[in-house]
């Protein structure tokens, strides 16, 4: 427990903020969680210019790094650790996680280190183990803790980088935060979502990860059937794409692109249906979010989070990844008989800031402060 007046502890967050998705939100709910357990923080970033840095908790000390890139950013870093060390250092994303390893070894420091990755790497290379993976191992192997998202993650890691188990934590993201159902209760940011026709939501980067052509080829079957909307938030260079698809499939009046929202569970809170359409994830934080807010969801049956959420399709219906007309039959099947929301709510218990900062705080070897 801190005493008055004296000094807290500080954890070093180090990532990238180069996105504009829920990593990034990720991280900030990551850092309130373990500044209320009693540490100081300090999220040390390679770009300054992230749309998320303006919803930066109170108390966050944020340290921009030089450099344009994990690589150019190791000097930088190597000299915070050298004249603040802090009780411990957390990277984020996989060139941020090597990129802190090299730092630590450099400024010849010995805090402890943990790497946290957020993607499932077998469904994005494969099940064959690289040459690259046998060197990221090399890497992953001086860190005290590799955190993962989804005990699937774990599964493929562990063989794929060569990591003793006992180094390998699978903490849930910490989503379930005290601000969610203020954010979720603001004014209503679009007519539609306070009209009768269903309003299906999706969200998330444009990029061939998140497969929103599958969407919109799924919605556009549905449409032909029943009146709906979709909205996509998010932003990207598959955006104009997706929108001349809407158009090619005769859906473009029924969609609406908002691009970045900065606050999107304004918009999901009101939706009747999210679907998340992924070819790969590690653990969805909008599925997670749309579950916590108790709105019935669909998604692809891709690696790896999505199963783990859903419960097997306990609390909603898993489909092929890429396969439209099963995922436009799911979503029909959802909108004509959806969980009640309290059910729902019950998938996503364990995603709770203070339970992921806790153990975050476990996995570098320090226990709460207050």
């Amino acid at each position: 427990m801190n005493r008055p007046g004296m000094k807290p502890k500080r954890i070093a967050i180090f990532a990238s903020f180069s996105g504009a998705g829920g990593v990034e939100r990720m991280l900030l709910n990551l850092a309130a969680g373990i500044r209320d357990a009693g540490y100081g923080v300090d999220l040390l970033t390679i770009r300054r210019d992230s749309r998320h840095l303006t919803a930066l908790p109170a108390g966050v000390r944020h340290l921009p790094l030089q450099g344009g890139h994990a690589w150019a950013a190791v000097p930088a870093l190597a000299r915070y650790l050298r004249r603040e060390p802090p009780a411990a250092l957390l990277a984020a994303k996989d060139r941020a996680n090597r990129a802190a390893v090299l730092a630590r070894a450099l400024a010849g420091r010995s805090m402890p280190l943990g790497l946290r990755l957020g993607t499932h790497l077998g469904g994005v290379r494969g099940a064959r183990r690289t040459l690259g993976d046998r060197l990221r191992g090399a890497l992953y192997r001086r860190a005290e803790a590799v955190i993962v998202v989804s005990q699937a993650m774990a599964d493929d890691l562990l063989p794929r980088f060569g990591l003793p188990p006992q180094r390998v934590r699978v903490i849930r993201n910490p989503v379930l935060t005290p601000g969610l159902a203020r954010q979720a209760q603001a004014p209503c940011p679009h007519p539609w979502l306070a009209q009768d026709t269903p309003v299906i939501v999706g969200m998330g980067r444009f990029t061939r990860q998140k497969d929103f052509p599958t969407l919109l080829r799924a919605f556009a079957a549905l449409r032909a059937k029943r009146p709906a909307r979709l909205v996509l938030l998010g932003e990207g260079a598959g955006q104009a794409d997706c929108a001349a698809l809407a158009a090619s499939l005769g859906v473009a009046d029924d969609l609406l692109l908002p691009g970045f929202v900065a606050n999107p569970h304004a918009w999901l809170a009101r939706a009747r249906l999210f679907v998340l359409s992924s070819r790969w994830e590690g653990s969805p934080n909008a599925l997670t979010e749309a579950l916590a807010l108790g709105v019935p969801s669909v998604a692809t049956d891709c690696l790896s989070g999505p199963r783990e959420l859903l419960a097997d399709g306990r609390y909603g219906p898993l489909v092929p990844v890429g396969d439209a007309p099963a995922l436009s039959a799911a979503m029909a099947a959802t909108l004509a008989a959806p969980l009640p929301a309290a059910t729902l709510r019950q998938a996503v218990r364990d995603y709770r800031q203070d339970t992921a900062a806790a153990a975050y705080l476990n996995a570098l070897g320090l226990p709460p402060r207050c």
